[in-house]
């Protein structure tokens, strides 16, 4: 139980620390300005739960394909490599202010491209008229929900916290790292549906990555003096 737990509480913290900021925060946060917040958020989470459980079986399946010593040094590297990458970020990057403009950029182009010249506010109203007039079962493959669901899968792929769900997940419980990275996805995603935008404006990038990387020092130094499970 005590193995859940801890497992649990590191995917936690990690998770909320790695996602807050992240690029896929501000990909919710302005889909959720431009489209129904409900199909936003279904779409986004869904993507992020699929990605921490594919993550999770990947770390879990990883000491029977390497060896639990070399799958542990090397989630021991990953921790310590996600730590220094953080505090490099929080002291010598831009903050959030670059990413969330490269975010905007890429959106933007996507939208000129499928929706031509047309108001966001126009768009807004008519999805919301769209979407009221299906049935419920064919919301669920609703472009907008499908468009939320890609975008945030393939951003998050590769993406830092992925790698470091697949490291935690070798090195702990899987079940409990599954349990905390869902809840830090859904409280990280429905912050950035119901106003991310906003609220990473007032929220110092620099804290947050300055504490995720004292965070992944901590299970660096902390998966190093563990002894190597059999």
């Amino acid at each position: 139980m005590s193995s859940i737990v801890q497992g649990f509480t590191k995917s936690l913290a990690m998770t909320v620390l790695s996602e807050i900021g992240d690029k896929t925060f501000f990909a919710a946060a302005i889909l959720a300005m431009r489209h129904p917040r409900r199909l936003v958020l279904s779409g986004c989470l869904s993507a992020l739960i699929v990605m921490t459980i594919l993550s999770v079986i990947v770390g879990w399946a990883a000491p029977n394909l390497v060896s639990r010593k070399w799958s542990h040094h090397i989630t021991t590297l990953l921790f310590f490599s996600f730590g220094l990458w953080s505090l490099k970020d929080a002291l010598f990057g831009d903050g959030d202010t670059e990413e969330l403009a490269e975010v905007e950029a890429e959106l933007d182009k996507t939208w000129k491209a499928n929706n031509g010249a047309k108001k966001n506010s126009n768009k807004v109203d008519d999805d919301l008229k769209k979407n009221k007039q299906r049935p419920l079962f064919s919301q669920f493959f609703s472009p907008i929900l499908l468009k939320a669901f890609s975008i945030t899968f393939f951003g998050e792929w590769g993406d830092k916290s992925q790698l470091a769900t697949i490291g935690l997940a070798a090195d702990e419980n899987p079940f409990g790292v599954v349990l905390g990275g869902i809840l830090g996805q859904a409280l990280c995603t429905t912050a950035a549906v119901v106003g991310g935008k906003s609220l990473a404006s007032q929220i110092s990038e620099k804290i947050v990555a300055l504490s995720g990387g004292i965070l992944f020092i901590v299970f660096g130094i902390q998966s190093f003096l563990s002894p190597v499970e059999s």
